[in-house]
């Protein structure tokens, strides 16, 4: 791992990263994230029931979203072609799990891009469901595995079971 920090000049700057040397190449990340929330909020998501209406979809469509808008978000992040975005939720007893897989073919990776999706996807699990649960809380969020460009393939270790998100 190198010592220097890349978003950084000489002089200790703010910068973007030059990625205009690099050629294009297939990038993937996926990121991982769980809101906790009461045993009466899941099973209220679970069956649809949450007045606002079908939480998981907008919750899907909003990490969608999220994911095409992170350099708007994020000031040093580059503005990405992404090529496919997939969001999903797995639902236990006390929180959602959300999973977002970030494709593209570009010089730079997306691991921003699944991290800002599995936020934001939260944060709109959250709206959705404060009038029923104040008490929620958002947390867990990593980066799960990235592969493609020059540093690689990363893939966390885990000490729990793989989830069958359906993806």
């Amino acid at each position: 791992m190198s010592d220097r920090l890349t978003h950084l000049d000489p002089l200790g700057r703010a910068r973007m990263v030059d990625v205009t040397p690099k050629e294009p190449s297939h990038r993937r990340a996926i990121a991982r994230g769980r809101i906790h929330m009461q045993p009466e909020t899941t099973a209220l998501v679970a069956r649809g029931a949450v007045g606002k209406g079908d939480v998981l979809n907008v919750a899907r469509v909003a990490g969608i979203q999220a994911a095409k808008r992170t350099a708007d978000l994020i000031p040093l992040c580059h503005p990405l072609l992404v090529g496919a975005v997939l969001v999903n939720f797995h639902i236990d007893d006390t929180y959602i799990e959300i999973e977002a897989h970030v494709d593209t073919v570009d010089r730079t990776g997306v691991e921003m891009e699944a991290l800002t999706a599995v936020s934001v996807a939260a944060l709109t699990i959250y709206d959705m469901c404060k009038s029923a649960d104040r008490s929620m809380t958002i947390g867990d969020i990593a980066l799960w595995e990235k592969t493609g460009g020059r540093s690689g393939t990363f893939r966390r270790a885990s000490a729990e079971p793989e989830l069958d998100l359906g993806l």
